[in-house]
């Protein structure tokens, strides 16, 4: 990919990606230069770092000037800089959907519609020796989404899909980061990714450059598979998820006692989360990670505790399906719980939410130990 340069920034000032994610490690603002007969960048990056960019610009140009902006995506993070650049260099034109076009302006109250190229389904951009084509990816994972194939390269540029967590000076693995992302992110929209995916069958793809993360370019097939299985609500593994919360402690040991027995009866994919301990969307994560998931907490003013509400609220607005679910309840005076997250979980598809269940009143009893084993058990057929 000799003509493809990258022009990206790392951020490390970032502690909360979109106010709410935690990226210890940073984020990446992914940005390309194609260098044909025409010059397109591809992609901007957060107004924070236009500068950064800018030069980042001037350094492989070298005097030359940018043809075109490709915008496949206007969220903030990959659009700040559109403004940056379209001053600078007055004869560059914006390639992007009409929607997008309608939302820069919304976002920047800037009309670029004297120097904007509108691509549909299936247009193409002439560069030279290649074509940009592209293909409309609506709600992946915003409305005005495009992403678009670079003939000859054989390089897919693919908007926020692929995209990951963590800065590109970091070492750490890809998976993680990316189901994370996924799940937190795009994971609402399955159909719409597999929508994508299908229009990308037969395409032979050499690359793929998305706004975060890594360029992948080795065993592909990996990733798009994952990225299937994701969006398909498929599980990724065969295991057992425990997200559960205490406050007392007695819940806290029921879930332990059972994690004990399931890994006796050989299962040992076992995870478990405090939710109220624990980075809430890594709990997403692990919950659509494994084919089974264990909900344990308490009845709290005749409701759930807050943390699972909120989990289960997550996972149910992320259409959480084809899974094994049980449900441990502690009420010590008017159990309600099972109830309440069977009523929460009621409109999910394809989940088999046991009738074996957990009843703890107040404390871990010898009626609770026979039912935590019943549950085991049921869990490891």
């Amino acid at each position: 990919m000799e003509n493809i340069k990258y022009i990206g920034v790392n951020d490390h000032e970032i502690d909360l990606f979109e106010g709410q994610y935690k990226v210890p490690n940073g984020m990446a603002y992914n940005s390309y230069l194609i260098i044909d007969e025409k010059i397109a960048v591809v992609d901007s990056v957060d107004s924070r770092f236009s500068e950064k960019w800018l030069e980042n610009i001037d350094k492989e140009l070298k005097g030359k000037e940018p043809d075109y902006l490709v915008v496949h995506h206007v969220e903030p993070d990959h659009s700040g800089s559109i403004a940056h650049l379209m001053d600078k260099y007055q004869n560059a034109k914006i390639v992007t959907s009409q929607r997008a076009l309608s939302m820069i302006k919304a976002f920047y109250q800037a009309d670029y519609i004297e120097r904007c190229v509108v691509v549909k389904e299936n247009d193409t951009l002439y560069l030279g020796k290649r074509e940009l084509k592209f293909f409309l990816a609506p709600m992946v994972h915003w409305p005005e989404v495009v992403v678009s194939y670079l003939t000859g390269d054989k390089v897919l540029f693919s908007a926020d899909g692929f995209g990951k967590f963590g800065a590109l000076d970091v070492e750490e693995d890809w998976a993680c980061e990316a189901r994370r992302y996924y799940f937190g992110i795009v994971g609402k929209y399955g159909v719409q990714v597999q929508a994508l995916l299908k229009k990308l069958e037969g395409v032979e793809i050499n690359a793929i450059c998305p706004l975060h993360g890594p360029t992948l370019s080795e065993n592909l097939g990996y990733y798009l598979d994952l990225y299937n299985t994701w969006s398909s609500y498929k599980p990724e593994k065969e295991g057992v998820f425990i997200a559960y919360t205490s406050v007392y402690g007695n819940t806290e040991k029921a879930v332990m006692i059972l994690k004990d027995m399931i890994l006796d009866r050989g299962i040992y994919n076992v995870s478990i989360c405090d939710l109220a301990r624990e980075d809430m969307h890594e709990a997403i994560e692990d919950a659509f990670k494994y084919d089974r998931l264990v909900l344990a907490t308490t009845t709290y003013n005749g409701d759930i505790f807050p943390f699972m509400k909120e989990f289960i609220n997550h996972l149910t607005e992320r259409n959480y399906q084809n899974r094994t679910v049980a449900l441990i309840e502690n009420g010590s005076w008017a159990p309600m719980a099972s109830k309440i997250m069977r009523g929460m979980l009621e409109k999910s598809k394809n989940l088999n939410i046991l009738d074996t269940g957990v009843i703890i009143t107040s404390s871990v009893s010898s009626e609770t130990l026979s039912q935590i084993k019943a549950l085991a058990r049921e869990l490891c057929k």
